[in-house]
């Protein structure tokens, strides 16, 4: 095991980039790993199961829903794809934030989204053991979420590359899924299946037509499914742990927005149009109610075994995500220096004014403690599921739109410096500079005003809005006191 080097100051964006040190982290991830995590990264059980919620609540309309909250999620990951280019980091946004905006920000949102993530990785590694308890009835849940965390432990432990070849086949098996469900359900609504007639647009304009509950129902859909594109963030964290990362994140953003919209409202457009909005139930998935109508034997098993692969591929991408920032923050000091080893021969050697960055390694220890939240947070999921765990899942039930806000106010701030320093590191522009980025911002903010005159995700945001003064008090402080200096 190797120690990082100390931290060193923020370089400016338009710095040489021979003065940014370089990261101890190996380079083990592919373009075609990269490709297909920015695919797969956010296909989940949010889609496969969350999306009968969102149905149930806009018709036919939820469409349109899906396509508003792709709107906002494909502009957020256009933002972050140009920083990332032009300036690529295991920390991504975090580092953006305090190169934007101060060490502050960098903080905050580093440990927000740190903290994001290990709690979500329990709700994903028990549901994950439901599924397969359900095969397994002799084996309990719990014994389950140990093996599920000590596979991908092990995992993110080793090579980098194994953690993208885990995420390559997973998101393969996802992407293949909705592609044979994209198929089928077009010969449903064609009447080219066996024993299937034309379906035409009854469904999509009876029930009470496309709008039943209104544009009051659209917000509501928007409310419930625009967590369903949080994850497309790993892309770029894992876009510095490739050989070429301002190419490889372009490329990987450029793919992965459009194509995910289009699975996502694709998706969607079918479930709509093959059944009846009234036909599906929150909780369970629109996808089964779908197959199970075109008569594709044994739908809800092979949807189990999706979603089964969605929640353990989403848990993998969680703890390489969340020991990579947590990592990160170790770098810039803003985590303990103990976080910093790295394994193999990550180092960096530096003569005089230059760099020589050699073979790098994996942060094990920053892999370790974010494991061994993930553990806690699954003992108490197990535990009190209703009771502490609750108030931990609401604590972090709005983060993902804070994450966003402030990767926006970055962009702001950075897209002006780097085109006064270092026009030529932009190989991947904002569209409608800085106009999209204002609507963005506004968007995110009306989601979060949304969600505080609704009943049910008023707690989350309240929640979230505690834990991120809490951080943010945190980091004020600690600046203060550096600021200060010793007594």
């Amino acid at each position: 095991m190797h120690e990082a080097p100390p931290p060193t100051s923020t370089p400016a964006p338009g710095s040489s980039s021979s003065a940014v040190p370089a990261e101890p982290l190996s380079h083990g991830l592919k373009q075609r790993h990269l490709t297909m995590l920015g695919l797969g990264g956010v296909i989940g059980a949010g889609l496969f199961v969350g999306s009968g919620a969102g149905i149930a609540v806009a018709g036919p309309a939820i469409v349109v829903s899906y396509l508003i909250a792709g709107a906002l999620a494909m502009l957020v990951m256009r933002m972050l794809g140009e920083m990332s280019a032009a300036m690529p980091a295991s920390g991504s946004f975090s580092v953006h934030a305090e190169r934007a905006l101060g060490r502050w920000a960098g903080f905050s949102v580093g440990w927000l989204y740190w903290f994001l993530l290990v709690v979500v990785l329990a709700v994903e590694a028990t549901a994950a053991a439901q599924i397969a308890h359900g095969w397994a009835p002799g084996i309990e849940p719990w014994a389950w979420v140990l093996l599920f965390m000590v596979v991908f432990t092990a995992a993110n432990l080793t090579a980098v590359k194994n953690f993208g070849e885990f995420e390559f086949w997973f998101a393969s098996l996802k992407v293949g899924a909705i592609v044979v469900f994209l198929v089928l359900g077009l010969l449903a609504v064609l009447g080219w299946l066996p024993d299937t007639d034309p379906v035409g647009m009854t469904n999509l304009t009876g029930q009470g037509g496309f709008l039943p509950n209104g544009w009051g129902g659209v917000v509501s859909g928007v409310l419930t499914v625009v967590f369903a594109f949080g994850g497309l963030e790993v892309v770029t964290i894992a876009a510095a742990e490739t050989d070429d990362p301002a190419r490889a994140v372009g490329r990987a953003v450029r793919s992965a927005v459009v194509r995910i919209l289009f699975f996502y409202v694709g998706s969607m457009l079918v479930i709509v149009t093959v059944l009846p909005w009234t036909a599906q139930q929150a909780g369970l998935s629109p996808y089964v109610k779908v197959l199970d109508a075109i008569g594709v034997p044994s739908a809800g098993q092979i949807m189990n075994i999706v979603v089964f692969v969605a929640l353990l591929s989403a848990l993998n991408a969680n703890l390489y995500g969340s020991s990579r920032m947590i990592f990160s923050l170790a770098e810039r000091g803003e985590a303990p220096r103990g976080l910093l080893k790295v394994s193999g021969g990550g180092s960096r050697e530096t003569t005089g004014a230059a760099s020589r960055e050699t073979t790098g390694g994996v942060p094990r220890r920053a892999v370790l403690a974010s494991v061994a939240f993930g553990f806690v947070s699954v003992l108490l999921n197990l535990l009190w599921p209703d009771t502490v765990f609750l108030y931990m899942l609401n604590s972090v039930g709005a983060v993902l739109l804070f994450v966003w806000a402030l990767i926006a106010a970055s962009q702001l701030r950075l897209r002006a410096r780097l085109e006064q320093e270092a026009p030529e590191a932009l190989s991947l522009r904002m569209w409608c500079f800085p106009y999209l980025t204002w609507v963005t911002l506004a968007g995110l903010f009306g989601v979060l005003l949304l969600m505080l005159t609704d009943e049910a995700a008023r707690p989350q945001v309240l929640w979230s809005a505690g834990a991120t003064a809490l951080v943010l008090l945190v980091a004020v402080g600690r600046q203060w006191r550096e600021r200060r200096g010793p007594a």
